[in-house]
């Protein structure tokens, strides 16, 4: 599809998303088609980069050990870090990691394109970011579920959703971290797709 045309459809799917609400467009997607090619292609190759691989590798050595409580406790530490003016232990700790560092990079490379990247172990706690997320656990959200627990082929495309403070409709799109060795699904791999930039 041209450009000019994806931004005709966009702005037209950002017509109907202020007319009829958010929730009139649920699982509604007429983007999947080239979505999935994304994924297929620039994605799935950000997945597969050894950086993504050896972080995601080194944290679920860690985080393996996790009790529930434990993962909830972290969470909620995360969720008062967002909301406080004071020090932010485990969010700065987080974004100082290297692959933070190679998601932010990513981002401001696809010039608009993507909006966030969030990187999950397998216990759905984040990685790395490319932007402070509002949660530390994704374990409960598709973003996760509908990749980790599928298998190395799987890919789950969000519903478009408009960002009110951009103006922008934007997709999440989400595929598993494979372990090259193994074969096995060991993380995720969200991007944030600002539609009208495809």
């Amino acid at each position: 599809m041209l450009v000019g045309g994806m931004r005709g459809l966009a702005a037209t799917v950002m017509a109907l998303l202020v007319l009829t609400g958010p929730n009139a467009a649920s699982g509604l997607n007429v983007f999947e088609a080239e979505l999935g090619e994304l994924a297929r292609t620039q994605l799935q190759e950000i997945a597969r980069s050894p950086v993504v691989i050896d972080a995601v590798r080194a944290q679920n050595l860690k985080t393996s050990a996790y009790s529930d409580a434990r993962i909830a406790e972290l969470d909620r530490e995360w969720g008062e870090e967002t909301d406080g003016d004071y020090s932010r232990p485990l969010i700065d700790t987080t974004m100082a990691r290297e692959v933070s560092h190679h998601l932010r990079d990513v981002q401001t490379r696809s010039e608009g394109l993507f909006t966030e990247i969030i990187l999950m172990d397998a216990r759905g706690l984040n990685v790395g970011i490319s932007r402070v997320t509002s949660d530390y656990w994704q374990g409960d959200e598709d973003k996760w579920k509908k990749t980790f627990l599928v298998g190395p082929e799987s890919l789950h495309i969000g519903p478009l959703e408009e960002d009110l403070s951009t103006r922008t409709v934007q997709s999440q799109v989400s595929l598993p971290v494979v372990d090259p060795d193994t074969g096995k699904v060991i993380g995720a791999l969200t991007f944030g797709v600002d539609v009208e930039e495809m």
